[in-house]
């Protein structure tokens, strides 16, 4: 075993963030490409709303319990054969997806999928921020912003373009190219850096940890379909915090722990995983309702609704880049302010949509969740893992990606259970169909209560940044 770091060669950098940008792109194609079938999966299974929603919960369920563990198993075995072991096994789990014959089945596979996810997913910016210098981290990470963006805003077009003329079974075969792809070229570009010393693996951490966040999620997802006082989920949630407190006294007494607690002593870093938590809340369960909102009350067909759900990944994509250079520059924390104070002014703007919305209305709505989006998330990442030491990056890349993926899974049955009891107090009492089958006026009722909520989320978040830029600057004076 190494025991002292390794010797970087810097001048292979751009062919490693190449490769990553691979994974990146597979995951975010494919989520992109997953939210926009979910009304015609309804249709296609003669399923409902709340059963459709599995399809993406499943996916979520999983990375999220599985992600912190990959992220600390790489600190100890290496990142590059996890990482090429995650495209393997996303790619079959994405052929699977294709033949499945019921809704259950796609749920399954969907799991399949998320475990070689949570090995991409995991790693990818630990792999990055391994290959930069630490003046570059910010431009770095912007461009993986880019790439990000750009697998969201193709998968929409992509996957309406595919819905509308051939099948929805090949939202998720388009996925085999990319994946045989981006396994040659993290096998010939990604270094194999050796962990420094011996580590020993905290499973009894990984297991505590796995049943509090399984708890806590299915919990959140049972109370969308049953109620949130009923026995079960009251059962479920109460599970979650009792595992939560065996889990962190555990973590406290090792001296190699699943999830190093000492990070949290980093107030910014706190802070950098906080407002990210409540921004991938309110932007995931906000992509969830649009499909519906476009189809249901706009009319729009899957191809028209693909193409207006790129506006936020372009703008994404074009800002992102030019927020990560800034960053190196000025430093993150001006820019995440600047990001979530366009993000708050975005979202009052879409809590506005109605049934006589434009498609011009729409874009000029949506277009600084997008901008602001883009000028925060690039800060907020190279933030946190600029905090982490190089023997923690696996872990703290590992804590980015559960944030924003219990954050997806928090955000989607929150957010979908307010629109639904939203829908439903407007119109009376519950519907048989659904939600989706409410009248036009209550669906937009449910929507525009949902966004003033999300508004609200992101202010706060504004708040706790603004803060957090406070704090810095008292560090540094």
């Amino acid at each position: 075993m190494q025991t002292t770091p390794p010797v970087v060669d810097y001048s292979k950098k751009w062919l490693v963030l190449s490769a990553v940008s691979m994974g990146i792109f597979l995951a975010t194609i494919d989520g992109s490409i997953v939210n926009i079938s979910l009304p015609t999966l309804v249709h296609a299974f003669k399923t409902d709303f709340a059963l459709v929603q599995w399809v993406v919960l499943s996916y979520l369920l999983t990375v999220t319990t599985l992600v912190l563990g990959v992220g600390r198993l790489a600190d100890i075995y290496g990142k590059k054969r996890i990482y090429t072991a995650g495209f393997i096994v996303f790619t079959l789990g994405s052929v699977l997806c294709g033949f499945s014959p019921t809704i259950q089945a796609l749920i399954g596979f969907r799991v399949v999928q998320a475990v070689g996810a949570s090995m991409i997913m995991a790693l990818g910016m630990a792999i990055v921020t391994e290959a930069f210098p630490g003046s570059e981290r910010g431009r770095a990470l912007g461009i993986t912003g880019t790439i990000v963006s750009v697998g969201i805003a193709l998968g929409p077009t992509l996957g309406g373009f595919i819905i509308q003329n051939i099948s929805w079974r090949w939202i998720f075969f388009v996925n085999f190219p990319i994946g045989v792809l981006g396994t040659w070229m993290v096998t010939r570009y990604v270094p194999n850096f050796q962990p420094a010393g011996r580590q020993r693996f905290d499973y009894w951490g990984a297991l505590t940890l796995c049943v509090t966040l399984l708890s806590f999620l299915i919990g959140l997802t049972t109370g969308q379909r049953i109620g949130f006082g009923e026995l079960p989920v009251i059962f479920l949630l109460v599970n979650a915090l009792i595992f939560l407190g065996i889990f962190i006294k555990l973590e406290l007494r090792l001296d190699e722990p699943m999830l190093d607690l000492r990070l949290f002593k980093n107030s910014l870093f706190s802070v950098s995983l906080t407002t990210g938590f409540i921004v991938f809340v309110c932007l995931s369960g906000s992509i969830l309702l649009i499909p519906f909102y476009a189809e249901n009350v706009l009319g729009f067909n899957p191809q028209q609704t693909g193409m207006l759900m790129a506006i936020v990944p372009i703008a994404l994509g074009i800002s992102a880049p030019i927020s990560g250079i800034l960053s190196d520059r000025y430093g993150t924390r001006p820019i995440t302010v600047a990001g979530l104070a366009m993000l708050t002014v975005g979202f009052i703007l879409v809590s506005g949509l109605n049934a006589e919305t434009t498609a011009l209305g729409y874009v000029l709505r949506f277009l600084p969740v997008g901008i602001g989006m883009g000028m925060f998330q690039s800060p907020n990442n190279s933030a946190i893992m600029g905090a982490a030491p190089r023997s923690r990056l696996g872990i703290a890349s590992g804590m980015l990606s559960v944030t924003r993926t219990l954050g997806q899974t928090t955000g989607i049955a929150i957010l979908g259970a307010l629109w639904a009891g939203q829908v439903f107090k407007h119109v009376g009492n519950l519907l048989p169909g659904g939600a989706t089958t409410a009248p036009i006026a209550a669906q937009v009722a449910g929507l525009q209560t949902t966004f003033l909520l999300v508004s609200v989320l992101i202010f706060l978040a504004l708040l706790l940044s603004i803060w957090g830029m406070r704090e810095e600057g008292k560090q540094k004076a």
